[in-house]
């Protein structure tokens, strides 16, 4: 299949391709360049990070031995879809 560098150095990639591939808007790709000029593109999942300082630690901590503080909605669903580096 053939696409066109344009102007701004974007590419196209087809619908058929996507479709096939699970590409959606906002997929983020890593590209990496192969010994001879090929190109791999792959789908990478991104993840934001939540990150607290030490009094924002320590209000999570009375939170969670209280068990009587709600976690507002945004924070629960973060945390809830949280993962660690190593996954």
């Amino acid at each position: 299949m053939l696409v066109t560098i344009d102007k701004r150095g974007s590419i196209n990639l087809p619908s058929t391709i996507r479709k096939e591939t699970g590409l959606d808007i906002g997929t983020h790709l890593d590209i990496e360049v192969l010994e001879g000029g090929s190109i791999v593109l792959t789908p990478v999942a991104i993840y934001p990070t939540v990150k607290l300082n030490e009094k924002g630690l320590k209000k999570l901590a009375e939170a969670r031995k209280s068990g009587t503080v709600k976690m507002p909605a945004l924070l629960a669903k973060k945390i809830k879809n949280a993962r660690t580096d190593a996954d």
